[in-house]
């Protein structure tokens, strides 16, 4: 009968106690097999494309690129990898942005190591899987019949308000300019207001902002 393969897996955290702890419980497993460890998001996202694990145990704050987007990089280009966020933060933007970015698992790091072990082993055979404590905040946030646009940025007035629901529907000055019936010069004015009140940088930015407060569904 044919041994079963080794799930191989690549350790992402930046604190040496906690991965040598870590990399000393997976190795005792004798379906495991560490293939290497990451210090920062930069070296995780490296070394996932050239060691191919099964599995990247990834931990949220790293120096350089964070692990929200060093999931994003790896997964782009290798989505057969799992990642398994282990990681201490528990609140609604970081489960859900995890969960954006495509991990397929997400334990904290208080979890007991029978949890850890086991929500792996669901990760590699490709399957969906979060810790008790998660999946109860990831029930209330789906619960949640999220923000109500008319509540949106209090701050600009009702024109500032529709011209930014129009950008987040993906509409460019022009068409907003003939839809509200105004001068495409008064639509730019309006919109450097918006960027100036609301510290917006640029206009990807003000849709992914306008779009997470319930704008741009109907525009």
């Amino acid at each position: 009968m044919p041994e079963t393969p080794k799930i191989r897996v690549l350790v992402a955290d930046d604190h040496p106690g906690f991965r040598r702890g870590l990399t000393a419980l997976l190795a005792s497993e004798p379906g495991v097999e560490v293939v290497g460890e990451a210090v920062d998001g930069r070296e995780v996202v490296e070394k996932a494309l050239t060691l191919s694990p099964d599995v990247v145990l990834m931990d949220l704050q790293m120096p350089g690129i964070n692990g929200i987007e060093a999931t994003r990089l790896i997964l782009r280009k290798e989505p057969r990898v799992g990642v398994l966020v282990l990681t201490m933060f528990e609140d609604d933007e970081s489960v859900v942005s995890a969960m954006k970015a495509g991990a397929r698992g997400y334990v904290l790091k208080s979890a007991r190591p029978t949890e850890v072990l086991n929500t792996l082993g669901s990760v590699a055979r490709g399957e969906a899987r979060f810790g008790p404590e998660i999946a109860r905040r990831l029930t209330g946030f789906l619960a949640d019949p999220g923000p109500d646009p008319a509540s949106a940025f209090p701050e600009l007035t009702g024109r500032e308000r529709e011209i930014l629901d129009l950008i987040a529907a993906g509409r460019d000055n022009a068409s907003i300019a003939a839809r509200l019936f105004v001068s495409p010069n008064t639509v730019r004015n309006h919109i450097s207001r918006i960027f100036a009140k609301l510290g917006f940088s640029n206009r990807a930015q003000a849709i992914v902002r306008a779009r997470e407060a319930g704008l741009g569904r109907d525009g």
